[in-house]
């Protein structure tokens, strides 16, 4: 009998099998931010009595103006710090929006999963798209998904790894390629999304510390965004085929593979009575959005996209849609016969996100004790400084942005926050270097994203890391950060080249 040779592992698989070994010897990720929130204990008593502080330009969201500000580093071992962590603690999970947004979410998903609606639209989605096309359409839509804020990452990353075993591809490098897109692209999009409108606004403030008359609009980077959009979904299915899969070679987990991709007629009425479910939850939501003076409309402008009623409760709308269409195809399927099937799958939805849960009030302690110290300001400012003192050329102050932004992201994920401490240094900065505004904010976007797939700090990092259990029980963190680490070095590398060609050849950001 012939044993055949295992393929040599190139040196970029070595290294990451390494690395998946050595993250998936660490603690438990609850362990792991128990260590954290010591960390920073020790780290804000240490810079607290040294006195550090910073001061600079910063946009005050209450004022809409840019104002001088000073942040100094605080203590949690004095008095008010001992206060605050020990009677913030519930107040610090309340205000974890991660947890309310899974939470209501899984309710709709859970409901559509358990009917089987989930795997009937997969299994029709494998029928319908061509096989080499598969990972492109998952990718895609990934990339579109924060037009309906994290719903990304709630339904398509597991739908992407469920996608991908049913057609006998790896579950992981599906999940992987989903999760590359959903975070590391998640400030582009060939859409004007919410967050667009707060980052213009604070780049307008900022362009006035320099030009009172100029400002941009909503559309300023919309070129460079459809541009990104389009080069990155090459890149990161490219990626997921040439990289990852290769890396992870035939799935040979004990999930269950459908073994067929056809659909019963029990299942081909459920579809239809899902269709069904989904139009009259569109109807529903459109007479709370359309008609002037609708409750979901902004009660003052009548704005619907943007800082409105409708665009805040999106994930309530999205788990409505999920709830109905997945009770309509149980009914219709057969796989629901009474209302209690309905709690029932409502009930184990939540039930399994037990862990998770757990998991996710350490992470707002952390968060919360991490914000009340200052250090990520702190951290910003002086990255800034010390680039701005570097006296760099316009192109490279502009790359050397990219970079700072990409460290920051680590520790502080949150765009807006992160804009709001950059933009006033960097945008004046820039504009009297002769780079305009809306590159800077196109920089920013590349900075910004490609390393929310692998800082623990993602919220929904934690729960990538359960999907990833579900079809490999060895699984891990270190797992998932060596899954993702091809996407962010090459998106990190190419996004910025990409920005770099974009500013030289000159070609317009926006309209």
């Amino acid at each position: 009998m012939t044993v055949l040779a295992e393929p040599s592992k190139t040196t970029m698989q070595k290294i990451l099998d390494a690395v998946e070994r050595a993250g998936n010897r660490v603690p438990h990720p609850v362990m792991i931010f128990v260590y954290l929130i010591l960390a920073v204990i020790a780290l804000s008593a240490v810079f607290g009595a040294m006195g550090v502080h910073v001061t600079y330009q910063a946009y005050n969201p209450a004022t809409g103006d840019i104002e001088p500000a000073s942040t100094h580093a605080r203590s949690l071992l004095t008095a008010e710090g001992i206060r605050f962590m020990f009677t913030g603690v519930i107040q610090n999970f309340m205000n974890f929006n991660a947890v309310g947004v899974i939470i209501v979410a899984m309710v709709g998903v859970g409901v559509a999963e358990e009917a089987g609606l989930v795997k009937a639209l997969i299994r029709k989605l494998v029928v319908v798209a061509p096989p080499k096309a598969l990972t492109y359409i998952l990718v895609f839509v990934g990339i579109l998904s924060s037009i309906a804020a994290d719903a990304g990452y709630l339904v398509l990353i597991p739908l992407a790894a469920a996608a991908f075993i049913s057609v006998g591809r790896h579950p992981l490098a599906g999940l992987a390629a989903a999760f590359a897109a959903v975070a590391s692209a998640f400030l582009v999009n060939i859409l004007i999304v919410p967050v667009d409108g707060i980052l213009t606004e604070i780049t307008n403030d900022a362009i006035r510390l320099v030009n009172p008359t100029r400002s941009i609009d909503l559309a300023a980077n919309v070129w460079f965004s459809i541009g990104s959009v389009v080069m990155l979904t090459v890149l990161i299915a490219i990626i997921t085929e040439k990289v990852v899969e290769p890396r992870l070679g035939p799935y040979t987990g004990d999930y269950v593979v459908p073994g067929e991709t056809g659909l019963s007629d029990d299942e081909q009425r459920g579809l239809r009575y899902a269709l069904w479910g989904m139009l009259a939850s569109f109807a529903f939501i459109g007479l709370l959005v359309l008609p002037p003076g609708a409750p979901l409309r902004h009660p003052e402008t009548g704005a619907i996209i943007g800082n409105s009623p409708f665009m805040t409760s999106l994930i309530v709308s999205i788990a409505l849609i999920f709830l109905v269409s997945g009770a309509a195809y149980g009914f219709g399927a057969r796989t629901m016969k009474h209302t209690n099937d309905v709690i029932a799958a409502m009930q184990k939805a939540i039930t399994g996100l037990a862990g998770l849960i757990l998991l996710l009030l350490v992470i707002s302690q952390f968060i919360a004790f991490f914000n009340y110290t200052n250090m990520a300001t702190l951290a910003a400012v002086s990255l800034g400084r010390v680039l701005q003192a570097m006296n760099l050329d316009a192109l490279w102050l502009l790359i050397g942005f990219v970079f700072v932004v990409f460290l920051l992201d680590l520790i502080i994920t949150a765009a807006i926050a992160k804009w709001a401490i950059f933009a006033p240094i960097f945008v004046p900065l820039l504009m009297q270097l002769g780079v305009e505004p809306e590159a800077v904010l196109a920089a920013y976007r590349v900075g910004d994203s490609p390393m929310n797939s692998i800082t623990p700090l993602n919220a929904y990092f934690a729960m990538i890391v359960t999907f990833a259990i579900k079809y490999q029980k060895d699984a891990g963190v270190g797992t998932v950060i060596a899954l993702m680490l091809p996407y962010v070095i090459w998106i990190s590398i190419i996004w910025t080249v990409f920005l770099a060609g974009w500013h030289l050849l000159g070609l317009p950001w926006g309209l």
